[in-house]
């Protein structure tokens, strides 16, 4: 174990934090790669049968918000809990349109935005996160492109053309992010544990 001294006192790093600092890591890799293959797709195919890239990507967010360390428990479960509202909008997109026209469905009538946009937001959220403990500038334009692409086109304000090279760009961002993160220290990852000890302590408080 590591030893580090934090905020309100030491604390260690172990090798169950190493293995979730990993699992995080693959996880929003995973998420990234099959965001990128997806569009690519899209691109280079057309909108047909893109559905087997979903499974990854909402798989990869949702073990990613699993694993990710965030001092602010509401904030992570508000992440949590934009990703469970997306995915059951994504089932319901694949109940109405069918696995094969989903991304069609979401091209000609841009209101499923609604229905699968907390998703993106979840993964927006992930971004911010990235970007305000590290200042990556890959974590904001993740973190600014996704809202501006999806409300661009829930809006009208932007053809479809462009909310497709936004998102390509973000998804590019997305690769770039995960792919600098392996060669980091896990800690940089788990963050000031005693912080959360700290909060934890104040949560289990009478009356609090």
């Amino acid at each position: 174990m590591t030893s580090f001294e934090g905020v309100y006192g030491p604390y260690s790093i172990t090798a169950e934090d190493e293995r979730e600092v990993l699992g995080y890591r693959l996880a929003l890799f995973i998420a990234a790669l099959a965001q990128a293959g997806l569009l690519l797709q899209w691109r280079q195919l057309g909108e047909t049968w893109l559905w087997p890239w979903l499974l990854p990507l909402l798989l990869g967010v949702g073990l990613a918000l699993r694993w990710i360390h965030i001092y602010l428990r509401p904030l992570h479960r508000a992440l949590q809990l934009f990703w469970l509202l997306g995915c059951a909008g994504f089932a319901l997109l694949a109940w109405r349109a069918g696995p094969a026209g989903m991304a069609a469905a979401v091209a000609t009538d841009s209101r499923w935005i609604w229905a699968i946009g907390p998703f993106f937001a979840a993964l927006a959220g992930i971004g911010f996160k990235e970007f305000f403990c590290f200042r990556r500038p890959e974590a904001i334009g993740v973190t600014l492109l996704l809202p501006l692409a999806l409300l661009g086109r829930l809006s009208g304000l932007l053809p479809a053309a462009a909310c497709a090279a936004l998102l390509g760009l973000e998804a590019g961002l997305l690769l770039v992010l995960t792919l600098r993160k392996f060669p980091m220290p896990a800690a940089a990852d788990v963050g000031d544990k005693s912080v959360f000890a700290y909060l934890e302590a104040q949560r289990q408080q009478p009356g609090t």
